[in-house]
């Protein structure tokens, strides 16, 4: 999913971030593009990360499995 987001101002080290529904986003200001500007259009592109997700629930399977000092073999 692709979404187009408006930089609408910077409140510190903070920007307030529009969507194209006027919905706001506060973000950091660091993590924004180096010559970032008001009214600069970025595009976020959202996507789903099946293989972190996986490992994630992969690792908290194992620390309940030693918590609950239960033999995986």
């Amino acid at each position: 999913m692709n979404i187009k987001i408006t930089i609408d101002r910077f409140e510190g080290e903070k920007a307030v971030l529009k969507t194209e529904d006027n919905q706001s986003i506060v973000w950091p200001k660091d993590k924004l593009p180096a010559n970032a500007h008001e009214s600069m259009v970025l595009n976020f592109n959202i996507l789903n990360d099946t293989e972190t997700e996986k490992d994630k629930k992969e690792l908290a399977k194992e620390i309940l499995n030693e918590i609950l000092d239960v033999d995986d073999k």
